[in-house]
């Protein structure tokens, strides 16, 4: 039951809003009580902080599934924001990201310790990857494009309220991030998934 509630206040909470969710909310669409919600949460930050953890681990599991599909570099890049697009389908138009910031400051604070760690360790797995495949330069400081890759993630995701503002904005960081490191046969690999989420 435990893992019931935290899948399904996680839908809610990444469709509707972390803020307009409630405890009422959760119950009526399981159709249990509420004394049954708190049975298992003492109240809703202590929901939504395993709600947050549950989406993180789901995140990264779905990452690891479009990595070992050995995609080259930047395909790879271009099918994980995909998965993120259809994953945050909202139906408000504010970001969840910025509304966790917002509302649950030291929730999202946590949460993004560890984001930052993964995330960078991926972007690292990618730039090494993509330096094997010929499709980016080998005279690149790895380290040094990974921070301002996530710099430029994380600051979208944190100032842009809109969710489909914050996904067009991903979609341009991502076409500067690679043209910044891509070789020639980078850069047409590029425009052709461009070519492939544009049309």
């Amino acid at each position: 039951m435990r893992d019931k509630i935290i899948s399904k206040a996680s839908d809610l909470f990444l469709k509707l809003g972390f803020k307009s969710v409630t405890m009422d909310d959760i119950a009526g669409e399981m159709c249990i009580s509420k004394k049954t919600i708190y049975k298992y949460f003492c109240n809703k930050e202590v929901l939504i902080k395993e709600s947050t953890s549950s989406v993180h681990q789901k995140v990264h599991e779905i990452i690891d599934s479009i990595v070992v599909k050995n995609h080259n570099a930047i395909q790879e890049n271009f099918e994980i924001r995909e998965m993120f697009k259809n994953m945050f389908q909202s139906s408000i138009d504010t970001s969840p990201i910025y509304q966790l910031k917002k509302h649950y400051p030291e929730i999202y604070t946590n949460l993004m310790r560890h984001e930052i760690d993964q995330c960078s360790q991926y972007f690292r797995d990618n730039i090494t990857k993509g330096i094997e495949q010929k499709l980016y330069r080998e005279d690149i400081n790895v380290d040094i494009y990974v921070k301002f890759y996530y710099t430029l993630i994380f600051h979208i995701n944190e100032t842009t309220s809109s969710e489909k503002e914050a996904q067009l904005a991903e979609l341009q960081a991502l076409e500067y991030h690679t043209r910044a490191i891509a070789t020639l046969a980078g850069i047409i690999e590029l425009e052709k998934q461009l070519q492939r989420v544009t049309h």
